[in-house]
């Protein structure tokens, strides 16, 4: 996975601890309730932090930042480890899903590619148990292997990196799109920076999107532009050449997803992360929220300091970012649009990869969340709207120069010493903002 990101379980700045699970937020009344699950020895488990390059630091252990047995309350996790945890129970009615499930759209008939190197032996098993404890109806994950994927193993650092991010990858969508169908596509060459398991990556996506086994796909991965060779030369070939499948994606209707980076973003430099960078990819950055045991706000989201905005210096300004050309000036800017990311509202998550670090985590994400997240709206508005909506952020800006009720503006936080401050519209900190997720799939299927 990219250093830039390390977007499955890294906590940039904020040192991300991993939590323990508290009884579920009682169901809605559009799902069951939620079953408890047996108690599990607490561990913990190493996490991968930022670095510079493909080198990955393992975070010591410590007590604060156990692998514990079920969930605990958002009250509790503030009192017991001073900050946020949160369920996908919350998430839906801080995102006001409840009434898109209430109508029977929950991503029925729509197809999530999350594409991620190694995958996990237990995403099965684990999105079981995730959901039973929320009260979700389960899901059948498709793996599909692409080139030599080795064998796991869990105490390959790499591996349990990757396993962590196709497990929150794949929670996290099912989470907000319970009825859509998950292809976890693995890999078989880990991405670090550059080019190096892209082309499989793209080969994979390739495979789905002329198989039609996509609607949409999330790639919580990124790798920074400048990392591919000939960019400081302004020969860019060996990045364009790479984009036949997002090519073929937009051809296919197929929307892109892609997490902005971790790393606070950087307005000195015209360098942003990729995919998310790319135009034919919706880049969604991070925001932290502020919600009650029960999913209310007790405030409005915030940027969250460590998500990535920056200048495409390999893109211009596609033609869909000229209502915020002020801002990104003939660039491509990123990102597009945000959801929750923070470490401080970290969304709870289940895995058993690792026989010694079984059980529930909320550890902070970062975009690695956010992209699999906007990817389920997606996949719900695909449905609303009965086909495929392609390259959404056609569809994004144009609602925000109308000001549509379904995106909602957040002005306030700032990310990283070099990043950029959320104001009112459009910023490099969070987009075009976040969203309310029943408006804006009413808005993108046209149903008025």
């Amino acid at each position: 996975m990219s250093a830039r990101l390390r977007l499955a379980v890294t906590a940039a700045a904020a040192g991300a601890f991993t939590l323990a699970l508290v009884p579920a937020v009682p169901a809605a009344p559009s799902v069951p309730g939620a079953v408890a699950l047996s108690p599990v020895v607490a561990a913990h488990r190493a996490v991968p932090a930022m670095a510079s390059g493909p080198l990955r630091a393992i975070r010591p252990a410590s007590a604060g930042d156990p692998v514990l047995a079920a969930p605990i309350s958002t009250s509790d996790c503030v009192s017991q480890f001073q900050r946020a945890c949160y369920s996908p129970l919350q998430y839906r009615t801080a995102y006001n899903l409840d009434p898109l499930y209430r109508a029977g759209i929950t991503g029925q008939g729509r197809t999530i590619v999350i594409v991620d190197s190694y995958g996990s032996p237990t995403i099965q098993h684990d999105l079981d148990v995730y959901s039973a404890q929320w009260g979700l109806p389960s899901s059948q994950v498709e793996v599909v292997k692409w080139g030599q994927v080795p064998a796991f193993d869990p105490k390959n650092a790499d591996m349990d990196g990757w396993a962590s991010e196709s497990t929150l990858d794949v929670e996290a969508a099912h989470a907000v799109a319970p009825g859509a169908h998950i292809v976890l596509l693995e890999t078989g060459v880990s991405e670090t920076e550059g080019p190096v398991g892209v082309p499989e990556m793209m080969s994979g996506i390739n495979h789905l999107v002329d198989a039609g086994q996509a609607d949409v796909v999330s790639m919580s991965w990124a790798t920074s532009e400048a990392m591919f060779p000939g960019f400081d030369v302004g020969d860019y070939t060996s990045l364009t050449t790479l984009r036949y499948a997002f090519v073929n994606a937009a051809r296919h209707g197929v929307t892109l997803t892609a997490s902005s980076g971790d790393g606070g973003g950087d307005s000195t430099k015209l360098d942003a992360a990729w995919p998310a960078g790319d135009p034919l990819v919706t880049a969604v950055g991070g925001t932290e929220l502020h919600l009650n045991d029960q999913g209310v706000r007790t405030a409005p989201d915030s940027a969250w300091s460590g998500s990535g905005g920056e200048l495409s210096k390999v893109f211009a300004r596609p033609g869909y970012q000229n209502p915020a050309r002020s801002v990104v000036g003939t660039h491509r800017g990123t990102p597009d649009v945000s959801m929750a990311g923070s470490p401080n509202g970290a969304l709870w998550l289940y895995s058993s990869f690792d026989p010694a670090n079984t059980g529930w985590t909320a550890d902070g994400a970062g975009t690695s969340e956010s992209s699999p997240l906007f990817a389920a709206v997606v996949a719900l508005a695909d449905q609303a709207a009965g086909h495929r909506l392609g390259v959404i952020d056609n569809d994004l800006y144009r609602l925000y120069a109308q000001h549509s009720p379904g995106l909602v503006d957040v002005t306030t936080g700032s990310t990283g010493p070099n990043g950029y401050t959320a104001g009112p519209g459009y910023d490099q900190a969070t987009g075009v903002g976040t969203l309310d997720a029943t408006g804006l799939v009413a808005a993108l299927a046209h149903r008025h």
